[in-house]
């Protein structure tokens, strides 16, 4: 190529052009996985070509030193000064692209890669080159791919290392765009790393426009590298004399090795992109950042990492990365923000910024006292966030979920502190040409900077027609299948908004409501019959064994042939494996067991006795109830061991509105009937009682925070308007308090963005819709009619 067009995007198209030699012999998906390797290899050697000879003098005397690897580099290393600027990387091969000839291009190849040092030969090694180069030899491809590669000039007097990474960028995303199936994977959309690294970065463009600056970047979650390489180039953009240290984490080997060549394409040290799982193995853990960007994975589980997460939250605390709390299993997104927490640099040294990229449910997920909430509560009561944009949807290439930005910071502006910006960017997008997996949405530059001004003015914009901020988008087109209505539903005017809350407004008190316990008792047969069988699971598997098998049985806990099921056994067993696969195998044996039967008769022969005292009246106290049964065994000399008490009174009660509220103990203290202490008139004086609370009419409400106010006063005066005048006999259970502030009702938070920007659309008219419906009721009888002539 002439060097009139090395443009970053004309020598992208040209490497990418290697493609033609690999189309048919190669899927496309691959194209990507032989162009970057070798276009990095170009590049290195171009970069390597000024102090090849040093490096080689170096070598030779090097060699025969008997030094470690690690130490031989390092002396090599020095070989690549010149004019005081060295090199991360070097190649000790005499050979070049130029001299593999063509005979043994394989071996001569795979030669000349093993002579990189340690970082560049590592990087060859995870995108798999060498498995590569012998499909390329065995397809006949390789001689003609490297004469291809090395026809362009790479080397930094042909281009610089801004523009050779942009050109590396621009093949990472043929790349991405190329393999749909995976590209989510390891790809963040440009347009949303463009936002999201602006949405960071703003608020510091004064600071970051003063001359040698330094100033570190950090993604733990690095993929190809795009959003580090994004913020590099945001800052070169506003001040080339700054400096931006690159740091990242990789999980994915190919992607890491995509992410490292591109950083050590840019200059950057490729030491600080370290490959493994950085929640479980953070292999920066010493290391503080000044900028943080993040695209993780969504709702990906951490179940294979679980016990290591548990014990750094247990063992550490708020001194390690989890001390807030753990999200459920199933989502490990919020993990990935309090990493990032963790890494802030401290206000008190210049502070940080985060942007990271999370779906929904770290938004709402999870109630008070919950995991989530806590990890929530920690971020908004710390006033660490900033804003959250919610973006469209269809904007990632493996999924079209809702997702949002969420910028935090622990230097806020005066007047951010104490408050949160929601910005609903929801339809800040343009349907693109051709869908790109699920990406079918695209946020052009006007869009984005629509987002960028509103969170930079730090302003409350009403719902206001997306017209009014990036003029008219071209209208979507809508399909004509099918019948059209007559009367078609207004087209909903498409808004752009922004608000503004105080942290506190997130947040909720939840209060556990408690009604009283109402229940009635009776010694009747039919609830008594029950005793004859065990609880569930084994209750209706013993019904059927005596109905099926025990009609015979004698109620007799001496007579012979209760319970035995033995010449019955394999049919038995037969029934219950089919029709009640849950028992277990020692369930089944106790079934077969006459032990069991003949315990539940001698409970169900108690009861019998019992009820010849007591009667077979229904009764609607139960206060009275333990009076009643003590003086029936009394009478009868019987005393009833704790089970079986539970198991006759568990059969003879149940709950009953209708019945006495049961009262669960007297109290000296005044009557609160907020907090459950009633004032009740028994015995001709008044006493304070606690009733027994019924867990199926238990209710939760959560009361909004207000700091200006106290808890107690907060909680009564809601009580008070909306659950007492509907269920009088109500109360609050003061019991249930928050784990750090001891006050009654578990704190909890959450963001509920959809309900903040929701816009009521009415429903159509009825005539109109009758009028649908009685042109669709004529069509149908017209088409029947032409069915019967």
């Amino acid at each position: 190529m002439s060097e009139q067009t090395q443009t970053p995007n004309n020598l992208a198209a040209y490497c990418w052009s290697i493609a033609d030699l690999l189309r048919g012999d190669f899927k496309q998906s691959q194209y990507g996985r032989i162009i970057l390797p070798f276009t990095l290899l170009r590049r290195l050697e171009g970069v390597l070509e000024a102090s090849k000879d040093a490096v080689l003098a170096e070598y030779e005397r090097v060699k025969n030193l008997n030094l470690p690897e690690e130490a031989q580099e390092k002396l090599i290393l020095r070989a690549t000064q010149i004019d005081g600027q060295g090199l991360s990387f070097f190649n000790t091969s005499k050979m070049d692209l130029s001299k593999l000839g063509e005979a043994g291009i394989k071996a001569n190849l795979e030669s000349y890669i093993q002579a990189f040092s340690k970082d560049a030969r590592e990087i060859f090694e995870y995108f798999n080159f060498a498995e590569f180069i012998g499909q390329l030899n065995d397809a006949d491809l390789l001689y003609k791919v490297v004469q291809k590669v090395r026809a362009t000039d790479l080397s930094p007097k042909a281009i610089s290392n801004h523009d050779m990474g942009l050109t590396f960028e621009e093949l990472i995303r043929r790349f991405a765009e190329g393999s749909n199936e995976t590209a989510g994977e390891h790809f963040t959309p440009r347009d949303i790393v463009r936002l999201t690294t602006a949405l960071v970065f703003m608020e510091d463009d004064d600071a970051l426009s003063k001359q040698g600056i330094i100033r570190t970047i950090y993604d733990p979650t690095a993929g190809t590298g795009g959003f580090l390489s994004s913020g590099m180039e945001y800052v070169l953009e506003l001040n080339s004399g700054a400096k931006m240290i690159a740091y990242g984490q990789e999980l994915n080997p190919e992607s890491y090795a995509i992410c490292k060549a591109d950083m050590l394409i840019k200059g950057q040290e490729v030491d600080n992109i370290k490959l493994g799982n950085t929640l479980s193995n953070d292999q920066l853990y010493a290391n503080k950042f000044d900028y943080m960007l993040s695209n993780p994975p969504f709702g990906v589980d951490w179940k294979k990492i679980e016990s290591t997460i548990k014990d750094e939250n247990t063992i550490k605390g708020f001194d390690g990365r989890f001390g807030p709390g753990l999200p459920r299993v199933s989502d490990g997104s919020l993990l990935f923000l309090m990493h990032l927490i963790s890494k802030l640099r401290d206000s008190s040294d210049g502070g940080g910024r985060i942007g990271i990229i999370l779906n929904g449910s770290p938004l709402f997920t999870g109630g008070a006292g919950s995991g989530e909430s806590e990890i929530r509560r920690y971020i908004l009561e710390a006033d660490l966030l900033e804003t959250i944009v919610a973006l469209p949807t269809d904007m990632f290439y493996n999924t079209g979920i809702a997702t949002y930005v969420w910028v935090l910071s622990n230097k806020k502006s005066q007047e951010r502190k104490g408050k949160v910006q929601l910005i609903n960017g929801v339809n800040l997008c343009g349907k693109m040409r051709k869908s790109l997996g699920s990406k079918r949405n695209e946020m052009s530059a006007d869009d984005i900077a629509t987002i960028i001004r509103t969170f930079g003015a730090f302003e409350v914009v009403d719902a206001r027609p997306v017209a009014d901020f990036v003029g008219e988008k071209p209208a979507e087109v809508k399909s004509s299948r099918g019948r059209q209505a007559a009367n078609p539903k207004a087209e909903v005017v498409k808004t752009f908004a922004s608000k503004i809350f105080a942290n506190h407004e997130f947040g909720y008190r939840r209060i556990t409501i408690e009604r009283p316990l109402r229940e009635s008792y009776q010694f009747s047969d039919e609830r008594l019959a029950e005793l004859r069988f065990a609880n569930k699971p084994l209750n209706a598997p013993m019904k059927w064994i005596y109905e099926t098998y025990g009609h015979a049985w004698a109620d007799d806990v001496q007579a012979e042939g209760y319970g035995q099921l033995t010449e019955h056994a394999v049919e038995i067993r037969a029934y219950l494996k089919s029709h009640y696969s849950e028992l277990k195998e020692k369930q089944i044996k106790d079934l077969l067991d006459s032990k069991l039967w003949l315990d539940c008769l001698q409970t169900y022969l108690l009861g019998i006795s019992l009820q010849s005292i007591i009667g077979a009246e229904q009764c609607d106290d139960m206060n009275g109830y333990d009076a009643v049964l003590n003086k029936a065994c009394k009478t009868l000399d019987i005393k009833l061991d704790a089970k079986d008490k539970k198991a006759i009174t568990d059969a003879v009660s149940w709950k009953n509105p209708a019945a006495e509220k049961v009262i669960k103990k007297i109290h000296k203290a005044k009557a609160n009937p907020l907090y459950g202490l009633f004032e009740v008139e028994r015995d001709g004086k008044k006493q304070t009682v606690e009733y027994k609370p019924d867990g199926d009419l238990r209710d939760n409400e959560n009361v909004s925070l207000d700091p200006t106010q106290t808890v107690n006063a907060l909680n009564e005066a809601y009580f008070m308007k909306e659950v007492q005048p509907h269920v009088p006999d109500a109360w609050i259970d003061a019991s249930k308090t928050d784990a750090k502030d001891g006050e009654v009702g578990i704190v909890g938070y959450e963001i509920p963005f959809n309900r903040h920007f929701y816009q009521y659309q009415p429903p159509r008219d009825l005539a109109e819709i009758d009028a649908d419906l009685d042109a669709v009721s004529a069509e149908i009888m017209e088409l029947l009619r032409e069915v019967h002539s």
